[in-house]
């Protein structure tokens, strides 16, 4: 316990001091729901063989936070642990019942009397954290300071060490359906977080152009939501 929370002192004093050195500050802030939602759809597309967490999936209870962007994280994360060759979630006792209860996530899973705060790393090379330490949703910090992230990852290991092995049968991914080529840069744009007309004129489209293969690919996921279309995606491995 002593390593674990010595672990943790080191990683927020690594993120405080980078924040203080002006030639490589911590991390980029994200605020607002439409850019975070592209950070996390950027993290899942981007995990290659390691997903390390600090998790609590109760911790949005009674919180004013919208159900899509709910699902699109939680089809994020999914889809980076379906990527990953190694997943690692550590999750506080209290929300074991939710666990059971809800959808499964590749990987392995450890039950801790607590967590410090919430964490998302990615190949030990790029981080996540809530501005807050609590919700993602009110903000996160996206860490690339290899020492921050280092620290990070170093606090994960010691409290994994400490932790208990949750244990329930995995259920098998939905097989992934091909997306049209052609919409593949719509997607793209569209959780890039840029704007309508910002995406067309990098994808060298009219705007009308642009807003029809928008509706396409809506169609294709069956949704009218942008947000929704986002976990979709990611539910289908389009990530």
């Amino acid at each position: 316990m002593a390593e674990s929370a010595g672990s943790v002192m080191l990683a927020r004093s690594a993120m405080n001091r980078a924040a203080t050195e002006g030639q490589r500050p911590a991390g980029r802030p994200v605020r607002g729901a439409r850019r975070i939602s592209a950070a996390l759809a950027g993290l899942a597309a981007s995990t290659r063989y390691e997903l390390l967490t600090f998790d609590d999936p109760v911790a949005s209870a009674g919180c004013a936070i919208p159900e899509p962007f709910l699902e699109l994280a939680g089809a994020c994360m999914r889809a980076a642990a379906e990527r990953a060759g190694e997943v690692r979630r550590i999750v506080p006792r209290h929300a074991l019942s939710v666990l059971e209860g809800g959808p499964r996530i590749p990987g392995r899973a450890r039950l801790a009397e607590s967590i410090p705060f919430k964490m998302i790393v990615v190949d030990r090379t790029v981080a996540a954290v809530p501005l807050d330490l609590e919700l993602l949703y009110n903000g996160l910090l996206l860490i690339r300071d290899p020492v921050v992230v280092q620290a990070l990852a170093r606090a994960h290991h010691a409290c994994w060490l400490t932790a208990e092995e949750l244990t329930y049968a995995q259920v098998p991914p939905p097989p992934p359906r091909d997306l049209p080529p052609q919409l593949r840069p719509v997607l793209d744009a569209l959780l890039s977080g840029v704007t309508d007309e910002t995406a067309a004129a990098r994808l060298g489209m009219s705007a009308r152009t642009y807003s029809r293969r928008v509706g396409e690919l809506m169609a294709a996921l069956g949704t009218t939501s942008r947000f929704r279309a986002g976990a979709e995606a990611a539910r289908r491995g389009w990530l």
